[in-house]
């Protein structure tokens, strides 16, 4: 696979210049007040009794997310943690087209210790649907045009407040330490983590941006040769069902270069050069804006799977070396 974007001496000094709306802020602070308002309850924990691990504790979460509705999860604990013990914990968005999967896909962090919280993508996932109505024609594609035609209804308005509900969740969990919460993912989920890092200041101790979508939107519909961003092609020309403006106009209230500056955890972020999903160039656009401390895990042969397993032990002792440790 070849490059898909860039050098890397030029990637390094790429910058986008595109404004974030003038009501930004106060669009995610009416957004997230509104779905703190709708919560009926707190989170739920069932425990998972056919688990045949013996080193941790499996949990089936729904907590209230976009309007209320019930989000799931796995809450996955080391063996015998219990209230008080102030364990650390690292929040997982889910990538696109995915959801929480099985928890035996995801035991890396709780066998460091940690706490680690699994969120569904709504709509995505098997377990939480998205009942919401998208007004307007859609794309066939997938689920990135849903909504598109009003930021009110865009489907990404739902899962980024779903992405900040799950941090409020696991905060209140009590064997958690409030204080010291990753927030992480790769792919959507890695957007999903910049976004909630850009709207919790310091509720969020870290973040962890794996390869991450739903940054320069603009870059990634003229340039990736891969779904979904392509989905914008198919939007946009193909079928010429919307003015291009008044298209990403929506998505410039749910792009991660706007979030990137209101975000002041330290943050790992990867990208990979030869990411036909996610052009390196829309990476290092929110990088650049990024406002906490900041590092780039560069990996020049990879695919949109970017570092692998390789990036998960660089993750682990990178949250290490910031003193976030069990």
């Amino acid at each position: 696979m070849p490059l898909t974007d860039l050098p890397l001496e030029r990637l390094r000094e790429y910058h986008c210049d595109v404004p974030a709306p003038a009501d930004f802020a106060t669009f995610w602070e009416e957004t997230l007040a509104a779905a703190r308002s709708a919560a009926t309850g707190p989170a739920t924990y069932r425990p998972v009794t056919d688990s045949a691990l013996r080193t941790v504790d499996v949990f089936d979460v729904r907590f209230p997310g976009w309007d209320g509705q019930a989000v799931a999860g796995w809450l996955i604990l080391p063996r015998g943690a219990a209230p008080g013990d102030a364990l650390p914990a690292v929040v997982r968005y889910s990538p696109y087209n995915n959801g929480r999967g099985s928890y035996l896909d995801h035991l890396a962090w709780p066998s460091a210790g940690y706490a680690h919280l699994v969120v569904d993508a709504r709509g995505m996932g098997d377990a939480t649907p998205d009942p919401d109505p998208a007004p307007g024609p859609q794309s066939p594609r997938g689920f990135m045009t849903r909504g598109i035609a009003d930021r009110d209804q865009y489907v990404y308005r739902r899962l980024v407040t779903d992405a900040v509900r799950a941090l409020d969740a696991v905060r209140d969990h009590p064997v958690v330490d409030p204080a010291r919460v990753v927030v992480s993912g790769r792919s959507q989920g890695g957007g999903l983590a910049l976004a909630t890092a850009g709207l919790v200041g310091g509720d969020a101790a870290a973040a962890l941006v794996d390869v991450p979508f739903l940054c320069h939107f603009r870059r990634g519909a003229q340039i990736a040769s891969q779904g979904p961003y392509t989905d914008f092609t198919a939007y946009l020309g193909e079928r010429q069902l919307a003015d291009p403006e008044r298209t990403f106009a929506t998505l410039d209230y749910f792009d991660g270069v706007h979030f990137a500056p209101r975000a002041t955890a330290p943050a790992l972020f990867s990208v990979a050069l030869m990411d036909p999903v996610c052009p390196p160039s829309t990476v290092y656009a929110a990088y650049h804006r990024y406002a906490g401390e900041r590092e780039m895990e560069v990996w020049p042969f990879g695919d949109h799977a970017g570092g692998r397993t390789a990036q998960l032990a660089k993750q682990l002792a990178w949250v290490a070396e910031r003193g976030i440790t069990p």
